[in-house]
C-alpha cells in the first residue's frame, strides 16, 4: 500500500476534514398525523408513508388486541346467556 512522502500539515488536515461535520436533521410534517418526520421516510409515530400504512405501530397492535379481547368477552357473555336460558 502506498505511503505519503510528505507530512500533511495541520491546516491541510483540517481542510480535508471540513466535510466531516454533522449536518442538522431536516424535518417535515407527516400528512397523516402532523408529527415531525424525516422527508421520504415512514413516519415513526403513525407508520404511514404516501397515504398508506407501511408499518404497524405499538398503538395499532394494542388497539387491535383490545378489539379482539372485547369481541371474545362479548361472545363468552352470549354463550353464558344461552346456557342460562336453557
Amino acid at each position: 500500500m502506498a505511503n505519503p512522502k510528505h507530512r500533511k500539515n495541520r491546516s491541510r488536515t483540517r481542510m480535508h476534514r471540513s466535510h466531516h461535520a454533522l449536518k442538522l436533521l431536516q424535518l417535515s410534517f407527516c400528512a397523516h398525523c402532523k408529527a415531525p418526520a424525516q422527508p421520504h421516510m415512514v413516519c415513526p409515530s403513525c407508520g404511514y408513508y404516501k397515504g398508506k400504512q407501511i408499518i404497524k405501530t405499538k398503538a395499532d397492535v394494542k388497539l387491535k388486541r383490545e378489539e379482539k379481547r372485547k369481541k371474545r368477552e362479548e361472545k363468552e357473555k352470549q354463550r353464558m346467556q344461552s346456557l342460562k336460558n336453557k
